[in-house]
């Protein structure tokens, strides 16, 4: 009797068996897109940012962060002649998955601005006081946004110590000569020289006009750049010396040069996740500066918009959704391996 009993369920068993496996199946792919979809999708509800101070060296370090302290950490490195406020859309965009940090370099926005004599104004400088914050605030490993001046405080800190760097986001920054065109005439001619004939003639990088014209050229409708942003920047370049030291910077950007080809190095031989974002139309560091990343790191994945130099303008809602997907991607990859 058992075994006639155990003989009529075993084709039902089978038949159970064979119902079930698709909607198993079914059920365990629907997860995994929830999953992927919580990762790339928008923030329901607004990130609490964050407004912070501390001393690096004796000297104010402004930074902004929101996020929870146990979440991946993206750290946004700005460009000149902006600060942290060139992100402050795009970090309540990225915040719910990531604790991202964006602080102003000495001399930038919100941050101290020492005497020339008593700080080195140089980008060496710069990538020590920004590894001394984010150790500070017990950060051990971190991806990275670099954007213009961001890319070679960023890509020194990468190269020092590239176990520490989850993921490369490149917005408008350089590593490549084919980035480097017409717009650097005048400046490398002040590298060849040094003098006060070139350094004046470049003077007028630090006025309203140019400031205006980084945001607004190559921008297609002008009306989406508010005013504010080159306003605010204006207001930091135009305090007492802030100009000597902006040329301090463009003539320390010369040590930069011979290092892209360690920085190559870097990405030829780590090969760090990437993701390149570029303002096609950025006269400062053209479009052709993108592409050569690829040939470093074959897997770059690389957008080019129809826009300028400071793309977050323009395009900040498109750019959050690509480094979501691209986060939520790389993310989950580091966390299998």
């Amino acid at each position: 009797m058992t075994i006639r009993r155990q003989l009529c369920r075993y084709p039902q068993t089978q038949l159970w068996r064979r119902l079930m496996s698709p909607l198993l199946l079914g059920l365990v792919l629907l997860t995994m897109e929830i999953s992927v979809f919580a990762q790339t999708t928008e923030p329901s509800t607004p990130a609490r940012v964050t407004h912070n101070t501390v001393k690096i060296d004796g000297v104010d370090v402004f930074y902004r962060e929101a996020g929870s302290k146990e979440a991946p950490v993206l750290l946004l490195l700005h460009g000149f002649p902006t600060s942290s406020h060139m992100y402050r859309n795009l970090i309540p965009q990225l915040a719910d998955k990531y604790r991202v940090i964006a602080p102003d370099y000495p001399g930038f926005g919100q941050s101290g601005m020492p005497d020339r004599s008593k700080f080195a104004y140089t980008f060496d400088n710069y990538a020590q006081v920004v590894d001394k914050l984010i150790r500070q605030l017990g950060v051990n490993r971190y991806a990275l946004y670099v954007m213009d001046y961001g890319a070679p405080v960023g890509f020194r800190l990468a190269a020092k110590n590239p176990e520490r760097v989850t993921a490369l986001i490149v917005q408008n920054g350089n590593a490549y000569n084919e980035g480097l065109e017409k717009f650097w005439d005048p400046i490398k001619a002040y590298w060849s020289t040094g003098g006060s004939t070139e350094r004046e003639a470049i003077r007028w990088l630090t006025s309203l006009a140019a400031t205006k014209w980084q945001y607004t050229n190559g921008v297609k409708d002008a009306s989406l750049v508010s005013p504010d942003t080159w306003t605010m920047d204006q207001t930091f370049l135009d305090r007492p010396g802030n100009a000597e030291i902006q040329l301090d910077l463009f003539y320390d950007y010369r040590t930069n040069i011979p290092l892209y080809p360690q920085w190559q190095a870097y990405f030829r031989g780590h090969k760090p996740a990437t993701l390149v974002v570029w303002g096609k139309n950025d006269a400062i560091f053209v479009a052709a500066g993108a592409a050569p990343y690829k040939r470093d790191i074959p897997n770059a994945d690389i957008h080019l918009l129809d826009t300028g130099h400071f793309a977050l303008e323009t395009h900040g809602h498109e750019i959050a959704k690509l480094i979501r997907e691209f986060l939520g991607r790389t993310m989950k990859s580091n966390d299998q391996n």
